[in-house]
């Protein structure tokens, strides 16, 4: 069976990699995320930016910890705190919108998914909990692998690669076999090269050109892009919410790239660029 013929089934969504981009809209509900800090950190606030994102998204990722570089870890009960009220008020009113919970914590993982979570988003791709695959292998639900070098504290601070494209699809296909020994089927698995996590400017610009290479892996590929710091000091946007038109250049990119899913801020804009990368490129 093909990768497309697989594809994900979440609810009554079905996800048909191949033949169109997927979105991904981003909800930080942290008081400190490198775009949007503070600006959804109440339930109230959260849920409202939900209700505005949910027609325009085919996912909606929830995140209670700030992964921006630089970023202090919080604990399980602090992150609990901000993402449950937020994921149960938004299934309550979007009953079939996907979710997805951008954690790396088994824990947080597990009772997200309680409160109606339907796939885990893992920017250590398990490396931070080893509970983490056990979990997703134990549930069977989507999971999305990202490649980080370090950790969100220390990742920018001085990024080393012999090979970027080569060891981050090695890393991927390590997390990738040892997901599947924990007992989830391999076309439940995404993957995700991590776009401006332990990358300089030049290893974003070569991911972002060799991403074909990834295909190999036989995945479903999600790409972030959204509003990072490299569109930054390419365009010379200090503030991220002025990047729009650069993570519009990137995405079309991405999509000729051969990306399945666009994690994003701007879903109305970012929506009209799929369907014209998708319509020139997925032919």
């Amino acid at each position: 069976m093909t990768l497309a013929s697989l594809g994900w089934q979440i609810g009554d969504r079905k996800f048909i990699w191949g033949k169109r981009t997927y979105l991904m809209g981003v909800l930080n509900v942290t008081p400190d995320s490198f775009s949007d800090g503070g600006l959804f950190d109440s339930p109230e606030a959260a849920v409202a930016q939900a209700d505005r994102m949910a027609e325009q998204v085919d996912i909606l990722d929830i995140g209670g910890e700030s992964t921006r570089p630089g970023a202090i870890a919080i604990d399980a009960e602090q992150e609990l705190a901000r993402v449950i009220p937020v994921i149960e008020a938004v299934r309550k009113a979007h009953p079939h919108l996907p979710i997805s919970i951008d954690t790396t914590k088994a824990k947080v993982a597990e009772l997200a998914l309680q409160a109606g979570a339907n796939v885990i988003n893992d920017v250590s791709a398990g490396r931070f909990d080893p509970d983490m695959l056990m979990l997703a292998g134990k549930h069977q639900v989507p999971l999305i692998l990202m490649h980080m070098q370090g950790s969100p504290r220390s990742m920018q601070s001085d990024p080393q690669y012999k090979h970027v494209v080569r060891e981050v699809k090695q890393f991927l296909a390590d997390a990738i076999s040892v997901a599947i020994a924990c007992g989830l089927p391999k076309h439940l698995i995404a993957i995700d090269p991590g776009i401006g996590f332990g990358k300089t400017l030049d290893h974003n610009l070569t991911l972002l050109r060799d991403l074909g290479e990834f295909r190999e892996l036989g995945c479903p590929m999600l790409v972030g892009v959204s509003r990072k710091s490299f569109i930054g000091k390419l365009c010379d946007r200090p503030n991220p919410s002025d990047r729009l038109w650069g993570t519009a250049a990137a995405c079309t990119a991405a999509i000729a790239g051969g990306a399945d899913i666009l994690r994003v801020h701007d879903p109305i804009e970012i929506g009209d660029v799929c369907r014209v990368g998708d319509a020139i490129f997925r032919v």
